[in-house]
């Protein structure tokens, strides 16, 4: 499970297994388990690391002193947990990556990782590409931050999912439940208002699908 996870993964997609093999005896790559809840990253803590999940979810999340919580993102199996923090200026991670579910972490030294990109420009590119989605993603969730409703936040994402796929069926991502928690909101919460939307016509709540019906009817609940 473990080279398929990794050979399919945002940094290493691209390259054969066996070159990966070769890759990885030259550096150290300690695998690290975390039990559910435990932390992975701390705030502020300095950011000499970057993870390759192999198995559950680990969650970014940024606390404010007034108690209110934002989770900033999700990732699974094959996807990064640290890079930015790891090449930026302050060298800090910016939130606390939590497991939310038992999780196994491939860990990578910043200059071990330094070492393979310049021998392999594959792997730069991945890493180039990898901060570069990151940076689009926080974009467009600091947009969908920017509204307050339950029904607005859905109509946003369903509406900038329709326009990357080209298709208005959305898939949603691997659960209510983890959609919910990437939109920052209640599980109960969300279920009701897609129920409110299907029955207006909206949409079709078929999960883990949601057809879009009307498209303008999404429109106009950003508007509202």
């Amino acid at each position: 499970m473990e080279d398929s996870v990794l050979k399919n993964s945002s940094l290493f997609i691209g390259i054969p297994a066996k070159e990966l093999r070769d890759d990885l005896e030259k550096i150290p790559h300690p695998i690290q388990c975390y039990d559910k809840g435990e932390t992975i990253f701390h705030l502020m803590e300095s950011a000499e690391r970057i993870g390759v999940v192999l198995e559950g979810h680990a969650q970014a999340q940024k606390t404010f002193p007034n108690g209110s919580q934002v989770n900033v993102s999700v990732r699974g199996p094959g996807e990064l947990i640290g890079p930015a923090a790891v090449f930026s200026a302050s060298r800090k991670y910016p939130c606390d990556v939590i497991a939310i579910e038992p999780a196994a972490v491939m860990m990578f030294r910043r200059e071990d990782l330094l070492a393979l990109m310049q021998k392999d420009v594959r792997i730069l590119e991945n890493m180039m590409t990898e901060i570069a989605s990151a940076t689009y993603m926080l974009q467009q969730r600091l947009e969908l931050f920017s509204y307050s409703g339950i029904a607005q936040k859905a109509a946003f994402w369903l509406l900038t999912r329709a326009r990357q796929t080209g298709k208005t069926q959305i898939q949603i991502p691997e659960s209510v439940s983890k959609w919910a928690m990437m939109m920052n909101v209640s599980r109960p919460s969300l279920h009701r208002e897609l129920k409110r939307l299907e029955s207006e016509g909206v949409v079709s709540y078929q999960p883990p699908v949601i057809e879009i019906l009307d498209r303008e009817g999404l429109q106009n609940i950003l508007s509202l």
